[in-house]
């Protein structure tokens, strides 16, 4: 299955968000990223709010380039109505048919599910990580991130070590900790499957 991979940072680009993908939907062969605040893909136009307007017109390029399905994750960040939007764009077959798709929404960012996994943290960096309370309801997970890879001892560029700790996380760890947001995400990448 070759897959469209769509997230906003840099992050997820560099690897951390296709090893999510890889471990919990092996089936899938072929990963290509893009930028979600690409502008050539945003419209204005038609029904639905942003997020589910964006998704959209996402689905309908990945189909038009030839992919198999959509991956997209964005984060919550402050919009609480951004789950919403993206559970009507899951579901939506109007515009987009029944073209495969798992959309999914980190909360309150992509940072969270790095925090979710106290055993990969510590086998990345080297040093005992404490289980986290609730990543979801970290106030900045990009802080925590920040602090706990400053205290390795490794010179370690974040983006390297966001890669690592998704290459080694237990996704079944990240859907108990993170139920909101990875774990539904998991769930519909779970059920992707190329378009008949």
């Amino acid at each position: 299955m070759k897959v469209l991979l769509v997230s906003e940072g840099v992050h997820e680009e560099a690897g951390a968000l296709e090893a999510f993908v890889r471990c919990v939907a092996p089936r899938i062969q072929s990963c290509t990223w893009d930028c979600s605040s690409r502008n050539d893909i945003v419209t204005r136009k038609g029904k639905g709010q942003g997020f589910f307007k964006r998704a959209v017109r996402w689905m309908l390029h990945a189909r038009k380039q030839g992919f198999d399905a959509l991956v997209l994750v964005i984060d919550q960040d402050r919009r609480r109505e951004s789950s919403r939007e993206l559970d009507e764009a899951q579901n939506e077959i109007t515009q987009t048919g029944k073209f495969p798709r798992a959309l999914g929404i980190a909360i309150r960012s992509f940072d969270a599910w790095i925090l979710a996994d106290e055993k990969a943290l510590t086998s990345v960096l080297g040093y005992d990580v404490n289980r986290p309370k609730s990543p979801e309801d970290d106030r900045n997970p990009k802080k925590t991130c920040a602090k706990l890879l400053e205290k390795c001892t490794v010179n370690m560029r974040p983006r390297d070590f966001y890669a690592e700790v998704a290459k080694r996380a237990d996704p079944q760890c990240l859907c108990e900790r993170c139920p909101k947001g990875f774990g539904v995400f998991a769930a519909r990448l779970q059920s992707l499957s190329p378009a008949a």
